[in-house]
């Protein structure tokens, strides 16, 4: 099994890369998915929420209100550790899960957007890292995502920097160009990182 870890700044493109390598066969393990799945109404997750938060976190439609709880731990350290202490053994057991799951020679990548912040590199066989010009991130964010420039250079400048990303990465994938080169890119990526899975001894 190749453990592959996949980031990018908003905006790079990360989530077009991982669309790409999962189509090819990767199989790509989302952590900011799976934290939403754990949560869904009637999982244990949502009920664990509740019982801390009260049922002002709940949406008339019985779903959890992620502004409201949003509003409520981000404000305050303690409560944000209550609610990750609810979600992320529960997002550990579902990756766990997953990899007992995949074949040996499967190609695991993680899509982790703050793989740099939180010093991860360590953890994957293969760091990835998806790049692209400032510039380029702000002018995606606003034509696709509709957010305002300054909110957009605001974001950029929260995260890591490129150069503290591209200096952790094994593999580059540069997506300053068009779709067709970015594919072209991650196409001979994955052969890469098939090689390798199969290459790799079991275990």
């Amino acid at each position: 099994m190749l453990k592959v870890g996949l980031t990018g700044g908003i905006g790079s493109g990360k989530s077009e890369v991982s669309a790409r390598l999962a189509a090819h066969g990767a199989m790509v393990i989302d952590a900011d998915r799976i934290a939403r799945e754990v949560v869904e109404p009637g999982t244990p997750g949502l009920a664990a929420v509740v019982q801390e938060f009260g049922e002002q976190v709940l949406r008339p439609d019985g779903a959890l209100d992620r502004e409201r709880l949003g509003s409520i731990v981000f404000s305050d350290p303690d409560r944000l550790a209550a609610l990750n202490a609810i979600v992320h053994p529960l997002v550990g057991e579902r990756v766990a899960e997953l990899m007992e799951a995949a074949p040996e020679d499967a190609v695991v990548v993680y899509d982790v957007p703050l793989l740099a912040e939180n010093g991860l590199a360590g953890m994957y066989d293969v760091v990835v890292v998806v790049d692209a010009p400032v510039e380029t991130q702000v002018r995606r964010l606003v034509e696709h995502r509709g957010m305002a420039e300054e909110d957009a250079r605001a974001r950029i400048a929260a995260q890591a920097t490129r150069e503290q990303r591209l200096a952790l990465a094994h593999r580059v994938i540069d997506n300053s160009g068009s779709l067709e080169e970015l594919h072209a890119q991650v196409d001979a990526l994955w052969d890469e990182l098939a090689r390798r899975a199969h290459a790799a001894p079991a275990g």
